[in-house]
């Protein structure tokens, strides 16, 4: 009987409706063209930073998983949740004791005696109702949900790095720009005072240039404090001090990866934070089930055997054996609607684990929409902005040939030195753009991340008319 009973479950069976999704994105462009065995190698198996083709960010990539320290906490969690759930699982097996006493006693008016035992003892709680196959149930789903939060913060960790060091990169290529304007400016300063001196040009012109120069010779300044800036980040996410780490400075590789914009219903077993509130959804449903096995009485079985006598030796020569098994049914009667409250409590944490799992499933799709019409909309400024950069400097050339030539002003220069600057540094920024952007998006879709356990039913399935 306490075998049957013990394959009771008092938990819902349907933890939550069918998170409906769409068929498709909204702002995601066809795909055009072939597309690369590699890139697809490297994001199935979750190494998205390869299509970035930087083999510096690869290597800061892989000391993220050493020396993280977010990363070591979220592990520290899987194995605290690993070790309750070891924990719930040990009350299906029975429990085992063993006890040896010696005492002695006496007074002035008493002999003095003595007294020893040794006892084996046994008991067993049978899972009637599944109270403890729930709670097994409800602690698996948190380390699932603990496995996901690791992998979460793994991606997160991955994403800023990746951010920091691609910031890091293009203000490494701002600078080397503002380092061939400084070389300019200085020999635009030069021939103003030449021609000053000459007594061509007025002390405006010479003054205008200097400005000019220093202006730019402070921009630089600005930018290796950023540089610094984002050095720093990158160390503190590798896990070491500032102090005692560098990124030499390299060329900028600008590449802006091709990154798969999946299926939306599949979104939901690829990002880690929307498979985590998945599990706490189903813990909080197996709670019910616990929750519900109090209405219902306790069975323990219980077994001892042991021995007496006045010494330890009288134990092995002629013991006193005594032995006893019995059986307990406890059921509490009244306890003025404690059981009911505690009830209604899992069940409206279930509701709450519900709602946080929409919402976190809406985020997602947000997010990927966000990033996606990102992209499309920074590539279309880019070629703007890299065409307004073209013409801003044939017009700086033309107004420097025009000053030499005594045509114009010098102040038609500074503002024509201005305008190339600005624009230059314009498409800079928004090549990094397009780069974050695109790190967004990956890490909007999981960063190719899938759950490693079996989904036990469909989270949303697909609509009679979609394509299979």
């Amino acid at each position: 009987m306490a075998c049957l009973l013990s394959a009771c479950s008092l938990a819902p069976k349907t933890a939550m409706e069918p998170m409906p999704v769409p068929l498709h994105w909204k702002n995601a462009a066809p795909a055009e063209g072939w597309v690369s065995t590699d890139e697809a190698r490297a994001w199935s198996q979750g190494q998205w930073w390869l299509l970035f083709d930087d083999p510096v960010l690869q290597g800061l990539i892989a000391r993220v998983d050493l020396n993280n320290q977010n990363l070591k906490v979220a592990a520290a969690n899987v194995a605290q949740a690993q070790a309750l759930l070891r924990q719930q699982q040990a009350e299906f097996m029975p429990q085992l004791g063993a006890q040896a006493s010696q005492q002695r006693s006496g007074g002035d008016d008493r002999a003095t005696s003595g007294a020893a035992s040794i006892n084996l003892n046994a008991s067993w709680a049978p899972d009637l109702w599944g109270r403890i196959r729930e709670a097994v149930n409800a602690q698996s789903a948190s380390v699932q949900a603990s496995e996901a939060d690791l992998a979460g913060a793994r991606l997160n960790a991955q994403a800023s790095l990746a951010e920091a060091y691609l910031a890091l990169r293009a203000t490494d290529a701002e600078i080397a720009l503002m380092d061939d304007i400084i070389a300019g400016y200085q020999r635009n300063a030069r021939i103003t005072q030449n021609r000053y001196d000459v007594g061509v040009v007025p002390r405006t012109d010479t003054f205008q240039a200097q400005s000019t120069l220093r202006n730019a010779q402070a921009t630089r300044v600005a930018l290796q404090r950023s540089r610094t800036a984002y050095e720093h980040a990158v160390a503190l996410l590798v896990g070491e001090a500032p102090a005692g780490f560098a990124v030499a400075p390299a060329p900028w590789v600008h590449t802006v990866p091709r990154v798969p914009a999946e299926l939306p219903s599949l979104l939901l077993l690829r990002r880690p934070d929307v498979a985590s509130a998945e599990r706490a959804v189903t813990a909080a449903n197996a709670q019910i089930g616990v929750a519900r096995s109090a209405y219902f009485p306790n069975l323990n079985l219980s077994a001892s055997l042991g021995a007496g006598g006045v010494h330890l030796a009288d134990l092995v020569s002629a013991p006193s054996l005594l032995w006893s098994i019995g059986l307990a049914l406890a059921q509490n009667i009244f306890d003025g609607g404690a059981r009911e409250a505690r009830v209604e409590q899992t069940l409206a944490a279930r509701d709450a684990a519900v709602a946080r799992y929409r919402q976190a499933a809406l985020t997602s799709m947000k997010e990927v929409e966000d990033q996606l019409s990102a992209l499309a909309t920074l590539a279309a400024q880019t070629e703007h902005v890299r065409a307004a950069a073209d013409a801003a400097e044939r017009i700086e050339q033309q107004q420097m040939n025009r000053y030499q030539a005594g045509l114009t002003s010098y102040t038609e220069v500074v503002q024509a030195q201005a305008s190339a600057l600005s624009a230059r540094r314009s498409l800079l920024q928004l090549q990094l753009q397009r780069q974050q952007a695109a790190v967004g998006l990956i890490q909007a879709l999981g960063g190719g991340w899938q759950v490693p356990w079996v989904v036990e039913r469909p989270i949303a399935p697909l609509s009679p008319a979609a394509p299979r």
